[in-house]
């Protein structure tokens, strides 16, 4: 049988695509999705130089490989300029969260994670003092058009960085304060810059992720999927397993069990050889409610190539997260 999308997708997003599985793959279909998904980059690659073409038609190699060029020029570009500005940054605490945090520390190739915008989290009291500091590098305020959630929004026409403070909401400061402690810092962008640590970071990947509704790019969920499995390609910090007594306690201090199994869960559907550690974590959850994250979110967001999103975002945020 000729491969479907999802197939074509998991060979694809693979960082060891089997060779010879792609003939008759639906090429039309994956090529506009893979680009809107953030998947093209690392997809090109892997055709070009892991599957000897793939027996992908040339134009959507090309086309692809045009991509990964560009993802490759643009990450460079936005992560050193951020290093320049950060690095004589002391006394402060600033946690790089999302493609920033992951590009280097969980794809094996910089270019394989496009860096749309750098998110980063600051305790409450930085988030004016960190913008006003960004805006003697050019930043300067704009509005929050895709709904992040962010405190600020600041850009320098090129790069937007959003300024996340009180993720877990108000009554939970002192969980948030652990997230803080617990961070390991990215000394390659001086003192003041930390990323979060393995278990942590997976949480706020799925508040990240049950914030907008599961109407995320799928790159989001190959980064989940490297988190779960510890990040096996690359011996850096997050390259262990995962700490599962760990997550699931922060899960539920943080209140994020619901999102932590729709993700997990997600995972699970998405990438077969990643389903044992994905389902090994998932938190002790309702079976009455885990049929409805199944049926509401699961399935539909598991679906590639879905052009609408899920109804009541705002009521499904809530059941996620409890904000």
């Amino acid at each position: 049988m000729a491969p479907s999308l999802l197939d074509t997708f998991r060979v694809l997003s693979s960082f060891e695509p089997p060779r010879g599985k792609l003939r008759g793959a639906p090429w039309e279909a994956y090529v506009d999705w893979a680009i809107s998904q953030g998947l093209a980059p690392l997809a090109a690659y892997n055709l070009e130089y892991r599957m000897g073409g793939g027996e992908a038609p040339e134009w959507a190699r090309d086309r692809m490989m045009s991509i990964y060029t560009g993802s490759v020029n643009d990450n460079v570009m936005k992560l050193v300029h951020f290093k320049r500005i950060v690095d004589q940054l002391e006394g402060r605490k600033i946690l790089l969260l999302g493609g920033a945090a992951f590009a280097e520390a969980l794809y094996p190739h910089v270019g394989f994670r496009p860096v749309l915008d750098i998110q980063v989290l600051v305790r409450r009291m930085d988030v004016d003092g960190f913008a006003g500091y960004l805006s003697n590098h050019e930043f300067v305020p704009e509005p929050d058009s895709t709904n992040s959630g962010a405190a600020r929004v600041v850009s320098d026409g090129r790069t937007p960085i959003h300024i996340y403070a009180d993720v877990l909401g108000a009554n939970r400061r002192e969980q948030l304060a652990g997230i803080f402690e617990r961070a390991k810092p990215m000394k390659v962008y001086g003192q003041s810059v930390f990323r979060p640590e393995l278990e942590d970071a997976l949480l706020l990947t799925a508040l990240d992720q049950a914030h907008h509704g599961y109407d995320v790019p799928w790159l989001s969920f190959v980064d989940l999927r490297e988190l779960i499995t510890g990040a096996t390609w690359m011996g850096g910090v997050y390259s262990r397993p995962l700490d599962v007594p760990a997550l699931l306690s922060r899960a539920e201090a943080f209140g994020l069990e619901r999102a932590l199994y729709t993700s997990l869960a997600i995972v699970a559907r998405l990438f077969p050889d990643a389903e044992a550690q994905a389902t090994a974590a998932f938190p002790p959850l309702r079976r009455a409610t885990r049929e409805l994250l199944d049926r509401g979110v699961v399935g539909p967001v598991s679906t590639p190539g879905r052009s609408s999103a899920l109804r009541g975002v705002d009521r499904l945020r809530r059941l996620l997260t409890g904000r």
